[in-house]
């Protein structure tokens, strides 16, 4: 009887405990947010990979590959910028398309396919890839200048208009707008209010006739008022 007692028990004990656990509601994981906290290769990002001025070496590219590889990059953009310097940023340099350059280029494609990194090169048309003495000045970069005149409204102008100032001998017209102006400004006379995210900052450099400052390597937001 005793006997009989203890296995009822142990079956109703076992029985709730099945209904318990088979009883729970199960949520799914949402595949986006798996995949955002272990992302694919496909949806990791690339970076530039600059290669200043032939001051490039072995140990640079295996301990930037490293660092790539740390950072759960997935590729990078092979862009070399502008000749060796004088002097030399580093020693031995390595001008582009030298034969050293080319064998540091191998190295690091050999680098990145043992570490998990893709390499593209970039071929940009303004640094040192694409350039050369057979670009014409037609065929070059280029943009877009101008000059203005001021006349009298209500009378005829003959004369001929100021060319903007351009780049050896190479300049061409686009058009030429004509349009009532009641009053002229100008920011050497009307100075405007410039702040900036960034306390205690003063940008008023940026309107001072002559100046050759900037802003550029500053991460700010610049808001102008008049």
């Amino acid at each position: 009887m005793i006997g009989k007692v203890k296995i009822s028990f142990y079956i109703v004990v076992f029985l709730c405990f099945v209904t318990e656990v088979f009883g729970q509601k199960i949520v799914p994981i949402d595949p986006l947010e798996k995949e955002f906290k272990n992302p694919t290769k496909q949806a990791r990002p690339w970076v530039f990979w600059y290669w200043m001025q032939a001051a490039v070496s072995k140990e640079g590219i295996a301990a930037d590959i490293k660092a790539m590889k740390t950072a759960n990059i997935a590729g990078a953009y092979l862009m070399t910028i502008k000749g060796d310097a004088n002097p030399p940023l580093y020693t031995p340099a390595a001008p582009q398309l030298s034969p050293e350059w080319w064998a540091l280029v191998k190295y690091a494609m050999e680098e990145a396919k043992k570490n998990g990194i893709d390499i593209s090169m970039h071929d940009c048309d303004g640094f040192a890839l694409a350039g050369g003495p057979w670009i014409t000045e037609v065929q070059s970069m280029q943009k877009v200048v101008w000059s203005d005149t001021l006349v009298k409204g209500d009378t005829h102008f003959d004369g001929a208009l100021p060319i903007p100032t351009h780049y050896k001998n190479y300049y061409k017209d686009i058009s030429v707008y004509a349009f009532p102006v009641h009053d002229v400004y100008s920011t050497y006379e009307v100075k405007p209010n410039i702040s900036s995210s960034i306390d205690n900052s003063d940008l008023s450099f940026l309107v001072e006739r002559g100046n050759k400052k900037n802003f550029t390597f500053y991460y700010m937001h610049i808001i102008i008022f008049l």
